[in-house]
């Protein structure tokens, strides 16, 4: 699994005009699921992320994590996080799940974060044509690939 990590001060997902997820001071995470993704990336990747120390302290320093700061959380699916640009001008999504693996491992995924986080957890709509807006706080961006774990 990857995904990219946004610290909002807000954001929302609309779809065919009409806001269906919208949050304030938390994190946006775009996800994208390969076929071979499984239960331990859910575990690993869910813990990493409610337990990510990316909210500032009284201090101002990045101390704190989504569940210190009681922050909310978007999760949209985005199978080009799977684009291989290695060949050629046109991506390739080759190593990206189908739908029939995809869709699961992302539901499984927001389940284990709204229970690691103990609240619920917005939710784009899978394979729809999404409008995400968000206002990046920091900014802060984050990059995590459970198969590469740095």
């Amino acid at each position: 699994m990857r995904v990219v990590i946004q610290r909002v001060s807000e954001a929302s997902v609309t779809v065919d005009g009409k806001k269906i997820s919208e949050i304030n001071l938390g994190l946006l995470i775009l996800v994208g699921i390969e076929e071979q993704d499984g239960d331990d990336d859910i575990q690993w990747l869910s813990g990493k992320i409610s337990r990510l120390r990316v909210f500032n302290d009284n201090e101002n320093v990045m101390n704190k994590s989504l569940i210190e700061v009681n922050g909310e959380v978007i999760v949209v699916s985005q199978f080009t996080l799977q684009a291989s640009t290695k060949k050629g001008n046109r991506p390739s999504y080759i190593k990206a799940a189908k739908p029939a693996i995809a869709i699961p491992l992302y539901e499984k995924f927001v389940k284990q974060l709204e229970i690691d986080l103990g609240k619920k957890v917005g939710t784009g709509m899978f394979g729809a044509d999404m409008k995400v807006s968000l206002l990046n706080d920091g900014p802060v961006t984050i990059l995590i690939d459970t198969k590469n774990k740095e």
